[in-house]
């Protein structure tokens, strides 16, 4: 299988690339350089070409597409409803792209679409990276901090805690990151429970195997 990942950073692409073989079984072969956004509006701006050049100019299976939620509303069981589309929640406006963008294509390259994968860290991908290791840490008390209009964490304390700073270099970034994952290679379980937004993406992944046989 051929995978792409689309993703806000070189460091966030190194987490993906771990957590995406981790929850397939077996390492696909990564569209080589990773494909980069320069944050939010980035990601949703330059999704539709992305998955237009990816279906039509190469034989990519599936593309992988990551983000932070920042502040913003965090997708829940209720916005999976049939019909239901959260106008700002990240998770149904990537979902929505990739819907609204491939729904007309003909099928190319020995396939009827690119497969889709969106994942949504809750707040900010070092979330992911503490699950297991920081207990207070998790997609639930979050979204209780937002309603009680009480952060439980700042994602710049998020980050210090997963890097020791608030300011690391990308290489420092890299490395922790790829240590914290170790809790997470054989068995993504504890991340899928305590974080549905990257549950949802480990589902998208397990449904292309079902797709490619």
């Amino acid at each position: 299988m051929k995978v792409a990942l689309l993703s806000e950073s070189p460091a966030d692409e190194a987490v993906l690339r771990v957590l995406v073989e981790a929850v397939l079984g077996a390492p696909p072969k990564f569209v080589a350089p990773g494909l980069r956004a320069r944050g939010w509006p980035n990601v949703a701006q330059v999704l539709p070409a992305v998955i237009h050049h990816l279906h039509f100019n190469t034989d990519t299976d599936a593309l992988v597409v990551s983000c932070d939620s920042d502040d913003t509303v965090v997708h829940t069981a209720a916005h999976d409803a049939p019909g239901y589309y959260h106008p700002h929640c990240r998770m149904c406006q990537l979902r929505g792209i990739f819907h609204r963008t491939t729904k007309k294509f003909p099928a190319a390259r020995g396939r009827s679409r690119v497969l889709r994968g969106v994942g949504v860290a809750v707040p900010a991908l070092e979330a992911w990276l503490l699950c297991g290791r920081d207990p207070n840490v998790s997609e639930a008390r979050w979204i209780a901090g937002q309603e009680q209009r009480a952060q439980p964490y700042s994602r710049a304390e998020l980050k210090w805690r997963a890097y020791g700073t608030d300011r690391p270099s990308l290489a420092h970034e890299i490395r922790c990151a790829l240590h914290e994952l170790e809790r997470h290679r054989r068995d993504t379980s504890r991340l899928e429970n305590d974080f549905p937004g990257f549950a949802a993406l480990a589902s998208d992944l397990r449904e292309w195997s079902k797709r490619v046989g």
